[in-house]
């Protein structure tokens, strides 16, 4: 029998636990893949918008030698937080359901079943992609993720999307030899683009360096080509890889199965006390980006770090 279950091994899944630390309450962070999983799976090269000192937990210093930290520093700050902290945190270990019952919770896992008076979900929203659902979306030269440029180096790379995502990897595809179109929906490279990144990707476009098709669609991806829709009617290019980076959405299923109310508006923003951030459910709470539904851009590490202290004042309270 714990005190807190915490599903989501991230940022703020670990400053949860931070604070469970410091409050005597028994804790365990269950994460289905390695150490902030989400962090690790981003691009090689992605620097943060925010700076060191608003990704910090606790009061913990982050110290960079970049205006904007990177990834790999970002992981080496979290992952000594955990280790010097001595965080109780089991990894590749998938929370599969978690059932209520007298006001405690059963969660089932890939490998165990435990019991909480209390849970906190933390899990993000970075794994499920938001998927076109076109034909040949599934073909092995689509991905709806980006890693690394110098894998595209000559190649013909389409980036569908225009979001810090889709620019960050047009821009270093470009530089790294690859043939780069932009398949963009809208009228325009998107208004929330890390502002010294968007002057780069305009000129870029202007000049022809990078292609880019506004207010179009891909219809079709083929083997060695993709289909397109705009304005200009139908087109087909030649392509190498599609990098569908149209953004990504939480697991809006596994809250259900909890029992979150989900708003119906759309934005499927689940139900919680933005006090306490205790959900409709009693004793299962809500931390970090997945409390803004489809709405994943409200909600940062720097504006929700303060979740977890939100979160143990109410559990230590009752």
């Amino acid at each position: 029998m714990f005190d807190v279950i915490i599903v989501g091994g991230g940022p703020i899944g670990i400053a949860c636990a931070l604070e469970a630390k410091k409050n005597g309450l028994s804790y365990l962070i269950l994460e289905k893949g390695t150490l902030v999983n989400s962090l690790y799976n981003y691009p090689s090269n992605m620097t943060f918008f925010s700076t060191s000192e608003k990704l910090e937990l606790d009061e913990i210093p982050f110290i960079s030698t970049n205006p904007k930290p990177h990834k790999q520093e970002a992981l080496e700050y979290y992952r000594r937080i955990v280790t010097s902290n001595h965080l109780k945190i089991n990894l590749f270990e998938r929370v599969e359901k978690i059932e209520t019952k007298d006001n405690l919770h059963k969660i089932t896992t890939s490998k165990a079943s435990y019991r909480s008076k209390n849970v906190i979900i933390a899990t993000g929203f970075y794994d499920i992609p938001n998927y076109l659902n076109i034909p040949g979306e599934d073909l092995p030269k689509v991905a709806h993720y980006y890693g690394d440029p110098h894998f595209y180096a000559t190649q013909k790379a389409i980036v569908v999307g225009a979001s810090n995502s889709a620019v960050d990897a047009a821009l270093e595809i470009y530089r790294k030899g690859g043939d780069v179109t932009m398949v963009v929906r809208g009228p325009a490279i998107g208004e929330r683009v890390k502002y010294w990144v968007k002057p780069d990707i305009d000129n870029r476009i202007d000049e022809g360096s990078i292609k880019a098709v506004f207010n179009a669609e891909i219809k079709e991806i083929r083997e060695s080509e993709v289909v397109i829709t705009s304005k200009d009617g139908e087109q087909v290019l030649e392509n190498d890889w599609v990098l569908l980076l149209t953004g990504y959405r939480p697991n809006f299923e596994f809250l259900k199965n909890i029992g979150i109310d989900l708003s119906q508006d759309g934005k499927k923003i689940p139900q919680y006390n933005s006090e306490t951030m205790e959900s409709n459910v009693k004793g299962i709470y809500l931390a970090g980006v997945i409390c803004g539904g489809t709405e994943t851009h409200k909600w940062f590490i720097e504006n929700s770090r303060v979740h977890a202290k939100m979160i143990m004042q109410n559990i230590v309270g009752n």
